[in-house]
This record gives C-alpha cells, structure tokens and sequence, in this order.
C-alpha cells in the first residue's frame, strides 16, 4: 500500500512538470492575455475619469539619445555636465578625456543615465553649455515584453508554490527528491526572469545619453582673393627658403673639406706674385 502511495505521488509530481511546462507556453499567452485584459479594464476605467491617460501610462518606453556638444574648453563642459546629470537625479557610466595636442584639439565622451522624465529637460540644459550638434533621440516601446516578462514570472511563482505544496505532503525520500529536483529548476529559471524584468524596467525607468564634446576650431579664411594670394606667396617663399636651406646644407660639408685648402692655397699663389713683381724692378 506504501509503494502504491509512493508511485501515485511521483506521477502527481511528474503531472505538474508536465503542467508547469504547459503554462511557459501556452500560460504565457494566457497569463499575457489576463495583463492585457488588466490593463484594458484599468484603461477602462481611467477613461471613464480622465479620457483613457491610464492606458498610456501603463506603457513602458526605452529611450536613448546623443550629441555633441562644441565648447571652448570640453572640461570644464564635462564637469557641468556631470553636475546636471547629478542635480536630477542621474549618474555617469563612463567618461573619457583627451587632452590637446599638436595635432588635435582636446575632446572628451561621456555616457550618463538619467531619469527619463527628465531627459528633455537635460538635454536643453546641455545646450546652454555650448553649440549642441547631431542631436538625436530615439524610443522602443517594450511593454510587449514586459507584459510577457510578468506573465511568465507569474506562471513559474504558481509552479513554484505549488511544487512546494507537494513537497510537503511527500511520504517518500523519492518522492520528495523528485519534487526539490524540479523545485530547484524552477526557483533558477524565476530569478532569472526576475533579473531580467528588472533590467528592463531599469532601462525604461533610466534614459541613457552619449555625449562627444569637443573644442571651438578657429575659423579659417578661404583661399581666393587677395588673402589666398598673400597664403599663396608666403607659402612659396617658405617652400623656396627651406629648399635653398637644403641645398646649404647639402654643400657645407663639401665647401669645409676643399674650400678651406683651396684658400691657403690661393692666398700662398698670391704673395709668391707679390713678392715677384716686387723682385723684377731691383732687377
């Protein structure tokens, strides 16, 4: 009678995998179909008192944006920055500065999340800061899958619950082994539904914007006219003095190696005539 008790409650347990497996699939759809019923009824209602807004606030929106901020110097720009990311209640995820260098003008990146209540408010505040360009803003509804997201928590919670019903009334260490086998499996695939639930609601919750700021450049004449002609000279007469510097440079070496004998050779040659024109007339 025992064994018989035994196996029956092993078929229970193996009946509500099979159940709880079920309710993944199909459940999802329904459990979905029930939220959606929910948040339509409370649509319902929230119209019927303020022209259907409830709907809309039930909905879940992930936001991002960029763009680049000219400034005259991206420091200082950034720590105003960070200051009103801060002042509103948001965060820098990672920031990266490039000091001025002969060849390039300092710049900076800077990745912050901010209430998404507040990103147009950031934004505008940013603009103060300097020239904002290539601004861009863009959303993803994601309240399908939060809705899918719930459903499916909700589904593995009553399987949870319910396996844990059957392990309290379990006669057997088989049975009861059973149940903890599929209890465990069940609790790990719940934590992470939940972690990614709460992932996602941190997305929709926190905006994330990417910033590039980068240093004012001084404008530059256009070549043409009088100013292009004067570049245009000055650049030959710099081009020439460095081609006849070149050349001296080149031929130095040589004027040092044979001019400096050839000299004291010529200035010899000439006293011997000296000394001979001077000799002919005592003669």
């Amino acid at each position: 009678m025992r064994l018989l008790r035994t196996v029956a409650f092993t078929l229970l347990v193996l009946l509500g995998l099979g159940a709880c497996s079920g309710s993944d699939d199909a459940g999802t759809a329904d459990s979905s179909g029930g939220d959606d019923g929910a948040v339509e009824q409370a649509a319902d209602a929230d119209g019927a008192e303020g022209g259907g807004d409830g709907e809309e606030s039930s909905r879940e929106v992930v936001t991002t944006g960029s763009l680049t901020l000219v400034a005259a110097d991206p420091s200082p720009a950034m720590d105003e920055v960070v200051r009103l990311v801060e002042g509103v209640g948001g965060r820098v995820e990672e920031r990266t500065e490039q000091a001025r260098t002969e060849g390039s003008e300092a710049y900076g990146w800077l990745t912050v999340r901010v209430p998404a209540a507040e990103l147009t408010a950031t934004v505008d505040a940013v603009e103060e800061l300097g020239e904002v360009t290539d601004l861009s803003i863009s959303s993803e509804d994601v309240t399908r899958r939060g809705r899918d997201l719930d459903a499916r928590i909700a589904a593995l919670q009553t399987s949870t619950e319910r396996l844990l019903t059957l392990m309290a009334e379990a006669e057997s260490n088989e049975a009861l082994l059973a149940a903890e086998g599929a209890l465990s499996q069940r609790q790990s695939e719940l934590e992470s539904l939940q972690s990614e639930r709460a992932y996602l609601s941190e997305q929709v919750a926190m905006s994330s914007l990417h910033i590039t700021v980068s240093a004012d450049r001084p404008a530059q004449l256009e070549a043409g006219g009088f100013l292009g002609g004067l570049e245009t000279g000055w650049n030959a007469l710099v081009t020439f003095a460095s081609g006849v510097l070149v050349v001296l440079g080149a031929v130095l070496p040589w004027l040092l190696v044979l001019g400096v004998p050839l000299a004291l050779v010529a200035v010899v040659a000439r006293r011997r005539r000296r000394a001979t024109a001077k000799a002919a007339p005592a003669g």
